[in-house]
């Protein structure tokens, strides 16, 4: 379909359906996929001039939107850890504002939360073994190493998407694999 033949008026009562349907088992967030829907729709309008035709447009919709979800997740996870936390608390013993002051204490570990956390780390480095190499090693580079992003990326020869698509799939198959041999 040509771009001189997109139907923007059309697109909410022919896709919006669809879109959501597609977008709510990815982000299992009415409000949120909304957004996102809305998001795309956005972008299609302000981008119609580059649509070539070699796609259908629920096609090119969806490679927008699929944009749009990545972009929500890298969000959120850019902002974890780094938003400070402020709630008012009280119990029998003490009082204050700050989340972060109600941390469990690390010097407060039995042996057998030692023991445990032991057995959990010698599972989790089997699972890696019993799972693609390529995954394992860059959720090792990554997650276990703390490895930029973008070295990774070059490393591999990858890119930044792809880096999350493998270590998505590289956590999904961990925890299958904890939750078989471990739990």
């Amino acid at each position: 379909m040509p771009a001189n033949n997109l139907d923007p008026n059309k697109w909410v009562d022919r896709y919006s359906d669809y879109l959501f349907n597609y977008t709510i088992v990815r982000v299992n967030n009415r409000e949120v996929a909304n957004d996102l829907i809305s998001e795309t729709f956005l972008a299609a309008l302000k981008s119609a001039k580059y649509f070539k035709g070699e796609a259908s447009e629920r096609t090119w919709l969806i490679s927008i939107l699929k944009r749009k979800i990545i972009d929500y997740y890298r969000k959120i996870n850019s902002r974890k850890g780094q938003a400070e936390v402020k709630i008012n608390y009280s119990d029998d013993y003490n009082e204050g504002e700050w989340l972060e002051e109600q941390v469990a204490d690390q010097f407060d570990k039995t042996a057998e939360d030692e023991m445990e956390n032991t057995e959990l780390g010698l599972a989790i480095l089997e699972c890696l073994d019993s799972i693609n190499e390529k995954h394992a090693e860059i959720f090792k580079r990554k997650t276990i190493d703390g490895a930029d992003t973008e070295a990774i990326c070059n490393e591999f020869n990858i890119t930044p998407s792809n880096l999350w698509v493998i270590i998505h799939r590289a956590r999904t198959a961990l925890a299958a694999c904890l939750e078989k041999n471990w739990f």
